[in-house]
Parts: structure tokens; sequence; C-alpha cells
């Protein structure tokens, strides 16, 4: 068990990451948690080429001095990953978050640049991986997580790992109040990543109509599908997800299973599942699938990122 927080790894004075959400996450959002002593990452798949992505990682540190984060997708799925790895390493970004994939060419390289990696994980199998590889942390993907969430609740997945890891663990899912913040920093992790409560807030760019389904809809109505990245993702279980399933066609799983086209098709499904949701973030059409977590169920209304880590930070504090 690692006695380090996450206010020492990156020198905040909240413990909260404002995680990286494909299509939602964007530079206003990861100032705002700043200003409220937090910090915040972004998918580099969000921009479409890396002189915006560069462009991007400019405007925050022409605002602000403080740590933030990028978000790289280290599968073959992820075709703009080299190029992506240079920029975040060229541009010195404070850390970096790896997801579906080995993080070990991502390490290697930050490290170079001291640039420091965060590796989410599901399980302890993995958790070990990416320890032996030399993260600076692990991102603790729990069942109750948005996105790409894990298959293991929190309350069996973090004392796993806290017990067996040396590294600093940071749990992603299964917050939604500054009291579960508290509970999860006692059960031992270094911090907590949070992101579905911020998709409906003033600093976020999706549509209204799709901050409007995470007030409208709660933890209830979200399912987990395969159809977007071929890997396990959540969305808010609309009609429209009822009416196509959650479950991929026959073909795709057929040839899922052949060892040589598998990389071909996983990519494939997350170019179409991405431009899905890319055309659902930005405009609402009876087509609509919206990527979202459990934690939506806190979400009663549109509000500042401020206000909502102003509140986290009342609750976090009346926990005697």
């Amino acid at each position: 068990m690692s006695k380090i927080g996450l206010k020492d790894l990156l020198g905040i004075d909240f413990p909260v990451i404002v995680a990286p959400m494909f299509l939602v996450s964007n530079t206003k959002m990861v100032l705002a948690a700043i200003e409220s002593g937090a910090t915040g990452a972004i998918p580099a798949l969000n921009y479409r080429t890396t002189e915006e992505l560069i462009a991007a990682i400019r405007e925050i540190k022409s605002k602000t001095n403080k740590p933030f984060g990028i978000n790289l997708i280290v599968n073959k799925s992820n075709i703009f990953f080299k190029k992506q790895l240079d920029v975040v390493c060229n541009e010195g970004v404070d850390f970096v978050i790896t997801s579906l994939g080995s993080p070990e060419e991502t390490i290697n390289e930050c490290h170079k640049h001291g640039v420091k990696v965060f590796c989410d994980v599901t399980d302890l199998k993995f958790a070990k991986k990416v320890e032996a590889l030399g993260c600076d942390a692990i991102i603790a993907v729990n069942k109750e997580a948005g996105g790409h969430a894990g298959n293991i609740s929190y309350k069996d997945l973090i004392p796993l790992l806290v017990e067996n890891c040396s590294t600093p663990i940071i749990s992603a899912g299964g917050v939604t109040t500054g009291q579960d913040i508290k509970k999860m920093l006692d059960m031992g992790v270094a911090g907590v990543s949070m992101g579905s409560v911020f998709i409906a807030t003033d600093e976020c760019d999706v549509t209204q109509e799709y901050k409007q389904a995470c007030i409208d809809y709660g933890a209830k109505d979200i399912v987990m599908t395969t159809k977007l990245s071929g890997t396990p993702c959540t969305v808010i279980n609309t009609p429209y997800v009822k009416s196509i399933g959650t479950e991929q066609g026959w073909l795709e799983k057929l040839l899922n299973r052949n060892k040589k086209l598998k990389k071909w098709v996983k990519a494939f499904v997350f170019s179409k599942g991405m431009k899905q949701l890319q055309k659902s973030a930005f405009s609402a059409t009876y087509k609509t699938v919206w990527c979202a977590g459990p934690s939506i169920e806190r979400v009663k209304e549109i509000r500042s990122i401020k206000t909502i880590f102003t509140e986290l930070k009342q609750e976090f504090e009346s926990v005697k």
C-alpha cells in the first residue's frame, strides 16, 4: 500500500481528477477543475489533428501553471497513438492516463520527458503488470465507472489493489458525493477520478439534449454495450438504445474470434462507434447514444463546475 496521495503526486489541493470523457471533456472543463483546486484530463482523440491537440495543451498552459493531463488510447484501434504520444511528451503535460492496451511504450517515453503516467486497470493482474512497468499511479476502473467500466465493484477492487500494490491507487467509479471521496480515501486510495457528474455543466459543449438526459435518467438507466468500441461501455438506456440492443452482431463476434482479423475488426468497430457518439454528442437525432455512468443519479440541474466542487468540498468536510 502506498501512502502517497494525489495531492502529493500532482501538487493539487483537492484529490480529484475530472475524468477524460470522449467528446465531452474540453479545455474549459479542465481549467474550471484547476481553479477549484483539483485537476482534469482530456482524451487526445477529442481532437481531430495533432495541431488541434497541441493548440489545446498550449491554451491551458497559457492560462495556468497548475497540472493537467491527456488520456491516450494505447491499443491498435488508435491509429494516431504515436503522434499523440510525441505531442504529450514534447509539449510537457503533467500526466498521461493510458487506456485499453499495454502502456509500456507510453511509460518509457513519458518518463524520458518527466511526464507521469497513470494506467487504467480493471483487475489485480493488470495492476501488477503496469506496476512492474513503472507507472506512477494505477487507476482502478471499477464496475460503477462510466465509459469503459470494469466488472469488479469498487468494494472488492479497491481493497484488493491497495493491499497488493505499492503504487498509488486512484479510484474511478462509485463516487458521486464528497462523502464518497472521503470514503475512498479511507479505503486507502490516493484520490478519485469523476466524470459523468460533469457532463451537465455550463463548461461542457455537448448538446442540451445530452445534458438533459443526464438529468432525466438515473443509475438504473445505465447499461453496458459492446456496439460502440468492441469493449464494454456504459450508455444511457434510451428508447433508441433499447431498440438496437447492446450486443455485437453475429458477424462481428465471429470475426473477433479470428486472430488475424481481430485487431482490424476492433479498429473498425471502434471508429464506427466513436463516430456515432460524436453525432449524438453534438447533434440530437432519434438515433442518439449518450455515454454516461451511474453517477448521473446525482445530477438534477445544469450547473457550473465551480458550484459542483464547492458542494463536493462541503460534503467532504462534513464527514467526521
